[in-house]
């Protein structure tokens, strides 16, 4: 399970090390291998699954009728995007750099550990979603119902 946030720094060829504390589940269970893609529902983040994890998301995904624009557009977010990523002898992966284009990372991002996946956020982005609050409109019985 991964959890947590930790301040990333990109180098110019795109390499951004993985948490040391992540290392050894992503190489003993998923073997070494990483796949990021675009989230679909905000902007500014990439998901980044261990590839064991991401294979039955990629084939549900798949399965969507193509017939409707939803999910024609999240089969091209997830399957389309997907990159195989490939820890190096040091512990990083390289981001495309289409990917970092689009999300407008520089140097510095957030990794953020969502359980089952990663979240690869710009810095910008990552401060916005920080700041940004739910209000009683946005509360729903099952955002009412946890034990908080």
């Amino acid at each position: 399970m991964f959890q947590g946030e930790n301040a990333i720094t990109i180098d110019d060829k795109g390499r951004m090390a993985v948490p040391t504390a992540f290392r050894d589940v992503i190489a003993r269970e998923h073997g070494n291998r990483l796949v990021a893609t675009y989230n679909p529902f905000e902007a500014g983040s990439l998901w980044i699954y261990p590839h064991g994890v991401w294979e039955p998301v990629r084939d549900h995904v798949n399965r969507l009728p193509k017939a409707k624009a939803a999910n024609r557009l999240m089969q091209f977010k997830l399957v389309g995007a997907a990159t195989l990523l490939e820890l190096d002898g040091n512990g990083r992966i390289t981001l495309p750099r289409s990917m970092r284009d689009a999300l407008e990372i520089e140097r510095k991002a957030v990794l953020v550990g969502m359980g089952d996946k990663f979240e690869l956020w710009s810095e910008k982005a990552h401060t916005a979603q920080v700041r940004a609050v739910l209000s009683d409109g946005d509360l729903t019985d099952d955002l009412l119902d946890l034990p908080l």
